[in-house]
């Protein structure tokens, strides 16, 4: 099982299995048998301990510093590892940080770390012989980055708690039976006194801090104890050199040393070890070694490295996922060849499934012959348009989701090699008769970028970006998950702290143009939009040691929410598209967890539902694979293929090509209807909620259940109800829960009350229908200097859609409550109350 915190990108950008600190968990220790001490006290070297530790971190992973911004070298608490408790939280107090002592992005990067004289770390007592001695602090050296608050590490930061599985002084297990156990490397130890002990060696268990461990006495102070050497050996000098192991999952496997064909066997096996869906989709490996391998063995006899990069290209694209891909520099000339021809037209299918000119360049062979904008296509050279379009291989091969795979195919058709000439094209324009015309194929781009999934994307744009819409709504753009993660999370905080301060009534999330990163960074900025933990799915990846794919049942996708003042709390809408695509489609889906948010766009996401691992194929050439199983919480693979479906699909007409063009947003336009609409808008429900008996409103009422008013979007000022007007109240939920619906008046004196309420009449209707008061529970209540009459019941069981209340108070004549003077009339409240 690899130790990885894996990045999960878009195929063709920076993808990566970053091999960060993972944690691991057993049973805790108990106490034992004392074991024998081995070597003396006086047998460890002289010295006065360290005082300054030194190192160097080396990194092979070709995307170990994206996105990080503050990379730390830490002394992390071993307390964890000891007791084999995942979620343990190195103290803050514990924490001391290195100094980075040369360039970060240049592997090795070196460090230097002062010792404190007295750290602060948890004392651990593992001896084994019975008796409660004080303990020794052990530490390890470990790399991390730091993203949220201050210099320290926080829970967030420690991916919800653990130690250190690589990038670490120690050497750490990625085998599932002895996952995340420590097997060596080195370990700094503090003993506050002479009299502690520390294992010598690993018992015959193997493991570490168990009864078995023969035991060491070890000097007060600091010690570097080497579990590389059996017995271990310790190390007093004042300057010792602990290196940071980058594990061997982790690092870079790399084929570039190797034949074509060796290579292509050397990939071949890899990819039947650990690509994750093959059964998934039903991938024949022999099938493609036979397909494919004698295509390397002709490259390699003609020492034809074009051939070779043509031959791997299309071995990646036979394989149906998102994830797989290459650099394909070497193929530059070969796509500009293939895509440099054009007729001055581009395709779109509408959702009714006519293929239509979507774009004509002006001056262009399709403009010449007449093609009109929105015209229907009907066939190209002689071939039906849908066979001819479903037939070609885009470059942007290959594809998880069928339906990004059509529309790259439609952006596709319509480019060719020069040399071919023209093409035939038959077409209806609109109002007219089917006509054909032969167009020249000329070198034009404009109908191929207008097409692109960026097309009218800047260039350059920061990782998130927000405003106020017109409509007086929250716009946010996240257009990354691989850069600067610092930078990203502030201006995230800063745009959420700006709109809870400022009341904004709904939040529009703009995922249409994010290429993915960090899976555990979108995690956590969709937590920003829950109060409560929530588990967002699991994993699965290649165990080396037993051949299948391994779930560590202890490790948890978690959404942590920040505090109570960056929760936002108000509706959102989340717009997607084919070019969200990994953590952006992980993000995406954990909004929709509990019906947080709307999912709004004319497409799904691109279905890439794995991370990724890099590895380098001869004449230096980089290829990405999908190595793990991305699951819901259930365990039921969720992204990969389907992507996250709009629950709102926008419609792709004439029209909508046409309002594009002329550039208008269409979906924005959209999701700014669907939020300011609750869910569950237009939907009738199956039954209206339940009216509780008098005895069961009275103990809603008792147990201070929430009104209708207290649910709502709108709140009045006192002078506004107190003339007659129909007032209206929008209640969205969330879930379904209990509700008090009532009348309530107060006057100065119960004699006023009385007095009041024989000049005002109170009714209930439900969805339109009356509701008799014997329904209704009647109590005066005082409430400080005046005397109330709530005139309530308690609703439940709410069915998903939108229900109607209203309640009537007709003050027969005018009205003095001891305190003013209300007008004769109707004081009407209408609630809309909404269920998704």
């Amino acid at each position: 099982m690899k130790t990885k915190k894996f990045y999960l990108l878009a195929a063709g950008l920076v993808v990566l299995s970053l091999a960060l600190n993972a944690c691991g968990g057993l049973s805790p220790i108990s106490g034992g048998e004392e074991q024998a001490t081995e070597p003396a006290l006086e047998q460890i070297p002289a010295g006065d301990g360290p005082t300054v530790v030194t190192g160097k971190v080396e990194y092979t992973n070709l995307f170990f510093t994206l996105g990080v911004a503050q990379p730390v070298i830490i002394l992390e608490d071993q307390a964890g590892f000891v007791n084999r408790d995942r979620k343990f939280l190195m103290p803050v107090e514990s924490q001391v940080l290195a100094q980075i002592t040369s360039d970060f992005y240049t592997s090795p990067f070196t460090y230097s770390l002062t010792l404190p004289d007295e750290p602060r770390g948890v004392l651990n007592d593992v001896d084994h012989d019975g008796a409660d001695d004080t303990g020794v602090m052990i530490f390890a050296v470990a790399y991390w980055t730091n993203t949220w608050g201050d210099p320290y590490l926080e829970r967030r930061d420690l991916y919800g708690g653990g130690w250190s599985g690589a990038y670490a002084s120690t050497r750490v297990s990625s085998d599932s039976d002895t996952y995340l156990e420590v097997f060596g490397g080195q370990y700094l130890v503090y003993a506050p006194d002479n009299e502690q002990q520390f294992p010598s060696d690993f018992g015959a268990d193997e493991e570490l801090f168990t009864d078995d461990d023969p035991l060491m006495d070890l000097p007060a102070g600091w010690s570097v104890v080497d579990m590389d050497q059996s017995p271990f050996v310790v190390d007093r000098s004042e300057s010792p050199t602990l290196d940071l192991y980058e594990p061997e999952d982790a690092a870079l496997d790399d084929f570039t040393q190797m034949s074509y064909t060796e290579a292509f066997d050397a990939m071949l096996d890899k990819f039947r070890r650990e690509y994750s869906f093959t059964e998934f989709k039903d991938i024949d490996w022999d099938e493609r070694e036979k397909e494919f391998r004698p295509r390397f063995e002709e490259a390699e006899k003609a020492d034809d490295a074009h051939a070779f990069a043509l031959a791997l290209r299309d071995f990646l694209w036979s394989i149906p996922d998102t994830h797989i891909g290459m650099d394909t520099t070497a193929l530059n000339d070969d796509f500009a060849a293939d895509i440099a021809g054009g007729i001055g037209l581009a395709l779109g299918e509408t959702t009714d499934g006519v293929i239509v000119a979507r774009y004509v360049t002006p001056g262009s062979p399709a403009d010449d012959a007449g093609i009109l904008f929105g015209a229907e296509i009907v066939s190209f050279d002689g071939q039906p348009v849908d066979e001819f379009v479903s037939a070609v291989v885009p470059w942007s091969s290959p594809f998880s989701n069928m339906e990004a795979k059509r529309l790259q195919q439609l952006r596709y058709a319509t480019r060719f090699r020069t040399e071919k000439g023209e093409v035939d094209v038959t077409f209806v324009n609109p109002g007219g008769a089917e006509q054909s015309a032969a167009l020249a194929v000329v070198s034009e781009r404009d109908s191929f970028g207008i097409t692109s999934f960026y097309a009218g994307e800047p260039e350059t744009s920061l990782p998130v970006d927000f405003e106020i819409l017109p409509s007086g709504y929250g716009y946010i753009k996240i257009s990354s998950f691989s850069e600067n993660a610092v930078l990203s999370i502030q201006a995230w905080e800063y745009a959420l702290q700006y709109f809870n301060d400022n009341e904004v009534p709904g939040v529009i999330l703009d995922m249409r143009h994010n290429g993915g990163g960090d899976g555990w960074l979108a995690d956590q900025m969709a937590a920003y939009f829950f109060d409560e933990e929530l588990l967002t799915g699991i994993s699965a990846a290649y165990d080396e040691a037993t051949g299948e794919f391994y779930t560590d049942p202890d490790s948890e996708a978690l959404m942590i929410p920040p505090r109570e003042g960056l929760q936002y709390a108000g509706p959102v809408v989340v717009m997607v598209g084919p070019a969200c695509v990994s953590a952006c489609e992980f993000f995406s889906y954990a909004m929709t967890i509990n019906d947080r948010a709307t999912i709004v766009g004319q497409y799904s996401t691109s279905g890439g539902g794995g991370a990724v691992e890099a590895f380098m194929m001869p004449e230096d050439t980089y290829v990405q694979m999908t190595i793990t199983r991305e699951m819901d919480a259930d365990g039921n693979i969720h992204i990969e293929g389907s992507g996250v479906e709009p629950d709102v699909r926008v419609p792709v007409t004439v029209e909508s090509f046409e309002r594009e063009l002329a550039g208008e947003d269409v979906i924005l336009e959209a999701a700014e209807k669907v939020i300011s609409q609750p869910k569950g808008a237009g939907v009738t429900p199956s039954a209206p909620p339940k009216i509780a008996s008098q005895e069961e409103a009275d103990n809603a009422f008792s147990s201070g259940a929430a009104f209708l008013e207290d649910k709502a979007r709108e709140q009045y000022a006192a002078e506004e109800v107190s003339v007659p007007g129909v007032f209206a109240y929008t209640v969205p939920l969330t879930k379904s829960e209990t509700l008090i619906w009532g009348y309530f008046w107060c006057t100065t004196t119960t004699e006023i009350l009385d007095q009041n309420f024989s000049q005002i009449e109170v009714r209930f209707e439900l969805n339109g229908e009356s509701v008799p008061l014997d329904k209704f529970v009647t109590a005066d209540l005082p409430s400080g200097d005046t005397q109330c009459r709530v005139i309530y019941t308690a609703l439940s069981d709410w069915k998903p859609g939108e229900h109607h209340l209203a309640t009537f108070a007709t003050f027969k004549t005018p009205i003095n409550d001891g305190m003013g003077d209300y007008p004769a009339g109707d004081y009407v409240s209408e609630y809309s109350v909404f269920l998704p």
